[in-house]
């Protein structure tokens, strides 16, 4: 298994860095100078509820602020952007729960977007790459399923044209073979060179995803480990996200 460096190491091939990132609501100390590159290898982010993960993301994508620390992406420094201008800056968001308009079609929610037929990811590719929402794209997406919704919410990130993907549970909630087609998908996105930060309760998913983990205790990052070091040990498991 191909190894990758530790978080506080930096690479020639490193496109996203975080730096002593610290996050407060009010007197609660959220993230606690958290730090870590990646490049474009798939990177899977573990922890129990309540760590931080999802401030962690929602400070990456601009939805809050945080107090000091940096975040760069490309070399360009993105923190205290807006969403829109994290967006633009080539980071797409699949946030938890997908967020998806119910009173708007599958078909409407794709082309609100404005990708252009050029793009690699248009409605016409995304239509391809979850087949499902073409048969639904006609529907509201209140009268979508989980799973239906899910793809719709990749859908509609992928169509800004990415650098990199943020997902937050993606599989939370899904059934087993809805989570194992997710789980296709995630491999051809990946296999064709997109970076994707996996934010992920499910343990088996985010190890037979991605080559490289973090581990979130407590708002820091507890381990910085590849995937089969999680996978393969009970203890590591137990000691740090209360696996029995």
């Amino acid at each position: 298994m191909k190894q990758f460096e530790p978080a506080s190491s930096q690479t020639e091939d490193s496109v996203f860095e975080v730096t002593n990132l610290n996050v407060s609501y009010g007197r609660v100390h959220v993230l606690q100078d958290v730090s870590f590159t990646m490049g474009r290898e798939p990177l899977g982010m573990l922890g129990r509820n309540g760590m931080g993960k999802s401030t962690l993301v929602k400070a990456i994508t601009g939805f809050i602020p945080a107090q000091s620390g940096s975040i760069t992406f490309g070399g360009k420094e993105i923190l205290g952007r807006s969403p829109h201008h994290v967006n633009r800056s080539g980071i797409a968001y699949v946030p938890q729960g997908r967020r998806i308009f119910p009173s708007l079609t599958v078909h409407e929610h794709l082309t609100m977007v404005g990708a252009k037929k050029s793009d690699r990811w248009n409605v016409a590719s995304i239509y391809d790459l979850f087949p499902r929402l073409a048969e639904r794209r006609k529907n509201g997406g209140g009268n979508l399923s989980g799973g239906e919704q899910q793809m719709l919410a990749i859908g509609r990130a992928l169509l800004s044209n990415p650098r990199l993907i943020v997902m937050d549970e993606p599989s939370e909630g899904l059934a087993p073979a809805v989570v194992d087609n997710l789980a296709e998908v995630f491999r051809a996105l990946v296999g064709e060179g997109q970076a994707v930060l996996l934010i992920e309760q499910n343990l088996h998913f985010a190890t037979e995803l991605c080559d490289r983990i973090l581990i979130m205790v407590n708002g820091r990052i507890a381990a910085d480990l590849p995937a089969h070091a999680i996978a393969g040990d009970a203890e590591v498991q137990s000691k740090y996200l209360g696996v029995v």
